[in-house]
């Protein structure tokens, strides 16, 4: 069975390819059918719980909450412990396959599929466009651990592009002017602003923006300083778990908001000793514009980009759709800041909480003629020695949205070293400075050393690194290959080759560490 799986930071939603159908999965729980699976999880003293399991833990106060999975490992290296649970054994591996078990068990057991126990689940899985490598890996690596065969990683925004597009067949026809969407996704936790061709139906990442803290979860969390100011209440006089009880009430009472909507009401049921507490909805719009700004300032930025790719931005017709797709853009005030700015081209996604993953599914149907080719979205290189050997410069490997074919990019460098080892020190960053050396968020990657020097040859990573620093002019006569292979789930596959000598050595940098 092929699925399209978006894990979310509120919440995972999966579709199925069934028949050339595509099929929003429904899960069974607690009486209820639900179209998503809650991304929350609770650490009790003898038992981790997930999802809908979690909601029986809401009075516990023995237990620890997180309210998204997602959310608690961002930035994390796969065996970095999480933070909240910092006493514990759990890392931010072990966290998502956890989570990811439990999606694959509700699957098997309580979903609107039939799925054999056996049965193979094929999956195509999303990450934020502005995503590291660190995330692209820890994501890959916790769907295979917890018993999925992953097809391939495409970033967010281009699976809700892969689904405008199958909404909207004119926009691949070959006599349509219309060139790119602009997707425009703001779910739980995350933004990302992306541009993605529609030519030839093949779907193609052109540029990509995004804020790695910007979501629903802001709104939330304005709606739950104004319930508290409304009710004379201070957050600190809060339990976790009340806190966690409270911003969730926050979350329902933001979704069932229409555009016509003047007023929020938030059910508490005795939370603050309160039953409701309604409020007007402008003081909260007033309170998100700023968050709302910093989105459009990114849109900005991206259409600004697109330029180099030889689009327009001023040429209407060029653009297919500004498209609203996550679970947040149906707050009123998002949809009226984005309609202001950008008029009839905005259009919503009429799934937008499963936009994503419904273009996913798409994407992994071979049925569907469609063609998913995604650009790195960092830059990413190593720090050399300037040619006089007195600093560090950043060779830039792999551009920002740079074009690449299938499968990734291919990078070599060729040149005679000084020192008799090489340390090669890896990183990746959202921006260049005007003089090309990394900036905005750095990512340092890995190090590695290779012996430049035959007679060191032989020695391991740590005898080596206790040589890096020896120049020795005898090693100038050697030449050196550094072959990169940059493969679309965001590892880094390195062969150093001393072809003087024919010797080698290979590394796969993937930020497991």
């Amino acid at each position: 069975m092929r699925l399209g799986i978006d894990f979310g930071t509120t919440g995972t939603v999966v579709t199925a390819v069934t028949n050339g159908q595509y099929q929003v999965v429904q899960f069974k729980a607690g009486g209820k059918r639900l179209n998503a699976l809650p991304g929350c999880a609770s650490l009790g003293p003898a038992s981790l719980r997930f999802g809908t399991q979690v909601r029986a833990d809401a009075a516990d106060d023995t237990t620890r909450l997180l309210r998204s999975v997602k959310a608690a490992v961002a930035g994390l290296s796969a065996d970095a412990p999480v933070p909240t649970w910092a006493d514990s054994n759990v890392t931010a591996l072990s966290l998502v396959t956890a989570y990811l078990r439990y999606v694959r068990e509700m699957l098997l057991t309580s979903s609107s599929l039939k799925i054999k126990a056996d049965e193979t689940l094929e999956v195509m899985v999303a990450v934020p466009a502005t995503a590291t490598a660190k995330q692209r890996y820890l994501t890959i690596e916790a769907f295979q651990q917890a018993g999925f065969q992953v097809l391939g990683l495409v970033n967010e925004p281009t699976a809700g592009a892969v689904e405008f597009a199958y909404h909207t067949q004119s926009a691949l026809s070959p006599r349509s002017p219309k060139r790119y969407v602009v997707v425009y996704d703001l779910g739980g936790g995350t933004f990302d602003a992306a541009g993605v061709s529609l030519e030839h139906r093949r779907f193609e990442l052109i540029g990509a923006e995004g804020l790695g803290e910007l979501g629903g979860n802001t709104f939330d969390a304005i709606i739950a300083d104004a319930v508290l100011d409304s009710l004379g209440a201070m957050a600190d006089s809060l339990t976790a778990t009340e806190h966690h009880r409270l911003l969730e009430l926050c979350r329902l009472g933001k979704e069932a908001l229409t555009n016509a909507s003047r007023q929020i009401h938030v059910e508490l049921n005795g939370l603050l000793g309160a039953h409701k507490c309604s409020l007007d909805l402008q003081p909260i719009a007033d309170a998100a514009e700023p968050a709302i700004a910093q989105s459009l300032e990114k849109m900005d930025a991206l259409f600004a980009a697109l330029r180099a790719h030889g689009i327009d931005p001023d040429n209407a017709r060029e653009l297919g759709a500004v498209y609203l797709v996550g679970g947040s853009v149906r707050f009123p005030p998002v949809q009226r800041q984005l309609r202001a700015r950008y008029g009839r081209k905005v259009q919503l996604a009429p799934h937008s909480q499963a936009s994503t993953a419904i273009g996913l599914a798409i994407a992994a149907d071979p049925d569907a003629g469609i063609f998913v080719h995604e650009a790195p979205t960092r830059h990413f290189g190593v720090w050399r020695e300037s040619e006089d050997g007195h600093e560090k410069v950043f060779d830039r490997l792999i551009e920002r949205n740079a074009s690449a074919g299938p499968g990734g990019a291919h990078i070599e460098r060729h040149y005679r070293p000084t020192h008799a080892v090489g340390h090669l020190r890896f990183a990746e960053c959202s921006e260049l400075d005007p003089m090309q050396q990394p900036a905005g968020q750095v990512t340092p990657w890995q190090s590695v050393y290779f012996p430049y020097d035959p007679a060191l040859a032989s020695l391991g990573e740590a005898e080596l690194a206790t040589h890096f620093n020896t120049r020795a002019p005898v090693v100038m006569d050697e030449d050196i290959t550094e072959v990169y292979d940059y493969l679309e789930s965001g590892v880094v596959r390195v062969m150093i080759c001393n072809r003087t000598r024919g010797y080698e050595r290979r590394y796969e940098l993937n930020l497991r560490g």
